[in-house]
């Protein structure tokens, strides 16, 4: 396999070269295409929305159009893991080991705060679980501020891309599995036109950023520049597969079920008027409503007439459907958090929390993937920091200890909580009074407050002496 410098050095034509940066070396799965992710993603590309393999049915009066019913529980199952990661913000926890590592680490968490880094990790953590892989690119921008704390001449961004925003993503890795290079290939407009465009970054000491396009017909490089970093200024991350793993056939067998008793309930669901009689009679004919005031139905001694409705075994139905979306959610290691199945019982604080422990380990095996893809993303925001701070700041970036948690989503019980720490203190206070007052947020002037609170106390002290 020839390394990213003698591919960038042959003596190739341009579309050469990026057919041969497209060799993908991990086996990701599609997101688009047949057999797609996507298709299983969107419920509205689920099986029985297809009117090929579930057909309408024509009538003499017209078309007798089928019921649908669609289940998102891919997406759902998604939304739910990031959730689940998310819900308590990954946190980083520095060990400064002294004063201008101090600064570093302000310097560091005020680029990822001005970045929104929480809401970021959200979004494109839902993209790697749904479709299998995300790049999330660090970039400068020129313009003095003062946004970190220090006298900077860079802005420092981020922008996700992956397979769900219509972007392809080609790392490519050296023989030890080391990513040298990760190129994009994305789709922009240019004035009315749709131009293609090839990004490729490169890692080392030549590292480089080449940007193709194909506006002029053929393939061209239209920019080609060193980059500062001497890396990639980027972390991927992927997945063999996505999060709900192989249960979409769980998901189509329970809109099938469902679909196809909507279609018996609205063929048998509506009232039918029975005759019961031993010879053929007339009736029907009668004017309407307002043209008579009564109508009359004849029948014959032994015979009868009335409403029946249509007694369904629905029972069965509902064990099906149901046993099958527990089993969903039971081999994903997934809670079912809808508001039906937690209202079903009565459940104390105590048993709620039992409920997370599969989801906590669910978590903790996903982790590993995840805190090394953050880990990477500190050391690339570390090498900008380089940039902002200058070179008497760069010893000590290199030093400065950075680890990344991850902790799972859990009901939590303040209550509970506070007494515990209470008890282990020796009940002694963990909190000051302007601590709870600024916490509790209904002042609007916390020093006043104080002082009224004071006020009051020393009021009610003199009236206990009087």
């Amino acid at each position: 396999m020839p390394t990213i410098k003698e591919i960038l050095e042959a003596k190739i034509t341009e579309k050469e070269r990026i057919t041969a940066l497209r060799e993908k070396t991990v086996c990701v799965p599609s997101w688009t295409g047949v057999k797609g992710l996507e298709r299983e993603y969107d419920a509205s590309k689920h099986p029985v929305m297809n009117k090929q393999k579930y057909p309408d049915i024509p009538r003499d009066y017209g078309v007798e159009f089928v019921t649908r019913i669609s289940l998102g529980f891919q997406k759902l199952a998604a939304k739910r893991m990031t959730e689940l990661v998310c819900g308590t913000p990954v946190k980083r926890v520095y060990k400064p080991e002294n004063d201008r590592q101090k600064i570093i680490v302000s310097v560091l968490e005020k680029i990822f705060d001005r970045n929104r880094i929480n809401s970021v990790n959200t979004e494109r953590f839902k993209h790697l679980f749904a479709c299998c892989e995300i790049f999330t690119l660090w970039y400068a921008v020129q313009k003095d501020n003062n946004l970190y704390g220090v006298n900077s001449k860079l802005k420092i961004r981020c922008r996700t891309f992956s397979p769900m925003l219509g972007d392809e993503l080609y790392p490519y890795f050296d023989e030890y599995g080391d990513m040298t290079a990760m190129s994009i290939a994305y789709k922009r407009k240019v004035g009315k036109k749709t131009v293609n465009f090839f990004d490729t970054y490169t890692d080392g000491e030549d590292s480089r950023h080449i940007k193709w396009s194909d506006e002029s017909g053929d393939w061209a490089v239209v920019e080609d520049e060193k980059t500062t970093l001497l890396k990639i200024p980027g972390v991927y991350a992927w997945r063999k597969e996505p999060i709900w793993e192989d249960s979409s056939e769980t998901v189509y067998e329970m809109e099938w079920a469902i679909s196809r008793n909507g279609n018996y309930i609205r063929e048998n669901s509506k009232p039918k008027f029975i005759v019961k009689a031993d010879k053929i009679l007339n009736y029907g004919d009668e004017k309407g409503s307002n043209g008579e005031f009564k109508s009359v139905l004849q029948i014959p001694e032994k015979g009868s007439a009335g409403y029946e409705t249509w007694q369904q075994a629905i029972e069965s139905l509902k064990f099906h459907v149901e046993t099958l979306r527990s089993l969903y959610f039971t081999m994903l290691q997934l809670p079912d958090w809808s508001y039906e199945k937690m209202s079903q019982q009565a459940l104390s604080g105590e048993s709620r929390k039992q409920m997370f422990i599969d989801a906590e380990l669910k978590v903790g095996d996903e982790s590993g993937a995840l805190i090394e893809f953050c880990d990477r993303e500190v050391n690339v925001v570390k090498a900008y920091a380089k940039l902002i701070m200058g070179s008497a700041y760069h010893t000590d970036i290199d030093a400065l200890p950075v680890e990344n948690v991850i902790t799972p989503y859990r009901i939590q019980d303040k209550k509970e909580q506070v007494e515990t720490l209470m008890t282990a203190n020796g009940n002694k206070p963990l909190m000051s009074q302007r601590e709870s007052i600024e916490l509790y947020g209904q002042s609007d002037d916390v020093d006043k407050t104080l002082h009224d609170i004071a006020k009051e106390d020393m009021n009610d002290t003199f009236e206990l002496t009087d």
